[in-house]
């Protein structure tokens, strides 16, 4: 709905458009996040349509991905990811804007089939876009307690409840944990869609003479206030992805793409770089090795 409270830190959409009955957000005030200097403000998608508007991009190595996003940045600035597979199109997360154009655009080149979340800082106005699309959007059971709309009639939510779930086939959501308890990434033809479960590093995209110790991710349980995820929980989103080959990965932001037939390795090794870095010199993940696939 339109007049619903947007929180202008996060993005997250409320429930309600009364402002002196939404005076915080708690996404913003979970220690994963933060609030301003000036406190919390909040807009609405009304109010948004004359201030913003939405880009996309296809990208320039598989023409079946899409990059959206909003200009001016708004919130926390990331891109949804479009996928136009041979079972229908599937969104990777939400932006809060959403306008005539955009709904015209992706409607043009086949709609959305799905829509899946990665976690909870982009839920954003997630209930919008599946009724824009009369599609269903898929969530981890482990973070439904950070919703913060009820269900909408006309729209279906759908848990995924175990580790992994088909959305269509070949597209398949991967629960790993870590920056919140159910955190997924989305893998489809050796391609993984990280969002912020792992943050490709500004050291991750020049590859002439790489010294050794040169890290490409890092996993965290807050961004914005740098606090890094313990050993166990990096060993499990390792073990999440353990199963998975994957060529290129796509992070939360624009310009957070790396492709190579060797991601996987280096993606083991930013995690043992960050173990280490902790102060850890033992530990069970630092014992892995990338058994590669060509």
């Amino acid at each position: 709905m339109a007049d619903l409270l947007i929180c202008c830190t996060c993005g997250t959409q409320f429930s309600t458009s009364d402002r002196s009955a939404l005076t915080n957000c708690r996404i913003c005030e979970d220690p994963r996040q933060f609030v301003p200097l000036a406190g919390h403000t909040f807009t609405t998608m009304s109010e948004m349509i004359s201030k913003h508007q939405n880009k996309w991009e296809q990208n320039k190595i598989d023409s079946c991905v899409w990059s959206i996003w909003t200009e001016p940045r708004f919130a926390i600035g990331q891109r949804a990811m479009l996928l136009q597979t041979a079972e229908g199109n599937v969104l990777w997360d939400c932006i809060t804007h959403l306008d005539a154009r955009t709904v015209e655009w992706i409607n043009s080149i086949g709609g959305i089939r799905a829509i899946v979340m990665s976690h909870p800082h982009f839920y954003s106005t997630h209930l919008e876009w599946a009724k824009a699309f009369q599609c269903p959007v898929y969530l981890s059971r482990e973070d439904e307690k950070w919703l913060n709309r009820p269900d909408t009639p006309g729209v279906e939510r759908r848990f995924v409840e175990g580790a992994t779930l088909t959305i269509v086939p070949g597209v398949t959501a991967v629960k790993t944990g870590g920056h919140f308890d159910g955190s997924m990434v989305l893998h489809w033809e050796k391609h993984l869609f990280i969002s912020d479960t792992l943050h490709t590093v500004p050291s991750a995209y020049y590859n002439k003479g790489r010294q050794p110790g040169t890290i490409s991710y890092v996993a965290m349980w807050s961004y914005p206030n740098m606090i890094p995820l313990p050993p166990a929980a990096i060993q499990k989103i390792w073990e999440a992805l353990k199963p998975y080959e994957f060529t290129a990965t796509f992070g939360a932001f624009m310009g957070m793409d790396l492709y190579g037939a060797n991601l996987k390795g280096r993606l083991l090794e930013s995690m043992k770089i960050q173990i280490r870095g902790e102060g850890w010199e033992q530990h069970k993940l630092l014992e892995e090795v990338w058994d590669r696939v060509d």
